[in-house]
């Protein structure tokens, strides 16, 4: 595949390689310098249903995991409505193995807030909260002083946009969390925001109806808002010449993506890619092949919540179709974990079930229960004290909790059971093999 070279990050495209302490934040100055808030001004000239018909046209997706239509969305805003509304910014970035956020957050922070100038313009939104991930200290130092300096040079508040070059007026304020994973959840993220417990709502209504403290909002993702500048600046067309089209006939994968990838590779990073880039070549290409010369045996493509790809689909196009060509949930926040021929899938399987187990919120009895019940069962697994049925059990117990089958309130379950679901169908031979009575046990950790 064709790669168009870095779009999102074109003022930063050393990382990662280079000496990190050479690599630095782009301050305002420098934006202004490298093209930075044009298109802010050209967005201010437009009418603001134009921006988002530009948005829509584009057939930008969430780049936060599930990939929902980012125009579609701003449309769900009610019509002819006058009152006070919220953009949500959803930094909290809380998925295990992702920190392609966090890249834009600690080197180009002016491009999520030209981002939000402009989303909040065209969908007539007084007021933006950027959420961030409360072990992402650094960062919120870094966004904080962006964000004041864009007040000073009169982006936010004042007169209005670009010191009155719109009259209407958007203020910002960064929110911190407190490290809990279920906040990453968009109605949880509002619980928390509101300064209430950190859990999910129940829906409808819908965040784009009653959102946070009862108004309308808008939830994006920190990578989707800093594509919108790009498509304002080259138009719908432009994004749309990047990326791919589905091969399944679904909805298309248009634009780059930030792709943080980590495990058993040689350059672990993030990397801009084209969606649709295979995994092999991502990681043969980019971060240097396998490390040590083993082979590939297995991936989390895009978040632990995921699900898993086994040992025979290292081909597997890094787009929005994955879930439905290779057995995962989704392509989620499309930043790989990669695990070669030496990996324990038993270890990885108990270990993921003990970070659902302690990272669900407790509101609804199967997740709360059954996450439990499915690291109990893997921990006996691990150990080999379990039987042959105990897998079967276990995969029982991870089909009937989750938003899927209609029993919990968010997804936090389903990405628990298509976790498990995918480890155990693609390597049970590996389970199998820890319930015969021939297995001798070995000491391992609990982390």
């Amino acid at each position: 595949m064709p790669m168009t070279g870095p779009v999102l990050t074109k003022r930063i495209a050393t990382f990662p390689y280079g000496d990190p302490r050479q690599r630095r934040t782009v301050g305002y100055e420098e934006y202004l310098k490298s093209g930075g808030y044009e298109s802010l001004k050209k967005a201010v000239e437009l009418e603001p249903a134009a921006i988002v018909d530009m948005v829509k046209d584009s057939n930008l997706r969430g780049r936060g995991g599930a990939g929902f239509p980012c125009g579609l969305k701003w449309t769900f805003l009610p019509k002819n409505y006058e009152g006070q509304r919220y953009l949500a910014v959803n930094a909290d970035e809380s998925e295990p193995g992702t920190f392609k956020d966090r890249l834009i957050l600690d080197y180009d922070p002016h491009m999520l807030l030209e981002g939000i100038a402009i989303s909040c313009y065209g969908c007539r939104i007084q007021t933006a909260y950027v959420y961030i991930r409360g072990e992402y200290h650094h960062q919120a130092r870094i966004l904080e002083k962006a964000i004041a300096e864009a007040y000073d040079k009169g982006i936010f508040g004042g007169e209005g946009l670009l010191s009155g070059a719109s009259s209407f007026k958007v203020d910002c304020y960064l929110h911190r969390g407190a490290g809990a994973y279920i906040c990453g959840e968009e109605t949880g993220l509002l619980e928390s925001l509101e300064g209430k417990r950190g859990w999910p709502r129940i829906k409808p209504p819908f965040p784009a109806v009653k959102g946070l403290f009862g108004k309308p909002t808008i939830i994006n993702n920190v990578e989707t808002l800093c594509c919108v500048p790009f498509i304002v600046e080259h138009g719908p067309d432009w994004f749309k010449s990047l990326g791919c089209a589905s091969k399944i006939g679904g909805p298309p994968s248009f634009g780059t993506k930030l792709m943080g990838v980590s495990g058993h590779v040689v350059r672990p990073g993030v990397y801009e890619c084209d969606l649709g880039i295979p995994l092999r070549q991502l990681v043969e290409d980019y971060c240097g092949g396998m490390r040590g010369g083993k082979a590939f045996k297995g991936a989390i493509a895009g978040g632990i919540s995921m699900g898993v790809l086994g040992p025979d689909q290292f081909d597997a196009e890094m787009d929005f179709d994955i879930g439905r060509k290779y057995e995962v949930l989704g392509l989620g926040t499309a930043c790989p974990t990669i695990f070669d021929e030496d990996t324990d899938m038993v270890m990885v399987a108990r270990n993921i079930t003990r970070f659902f187990k302690n990272e669900s919120c407790g509101q609804c009895t199967p997740c709360r229960e059954g996450s439990g019940w499915m690291y109990k069962l893997m921990c006996r697994i691990e150990r080999g004290e379990a039987k042959l049925k105990d897998l079967d059990l276990l995969l029982e117990l991870a089909g009937s909790m989750g938003a899927m089958p209609g029993t919990t309130i968010c997804g936090l379950a389903d990405g628990n059971n298509w976790a498990v679901r995918t480890i155990v169908n693609k390597f049970r031979s590996e389970f199998e093999a820890r319930c015969r009575p021939s297995f001798v046990p070995v000491t391992v950790g609990v982390g």
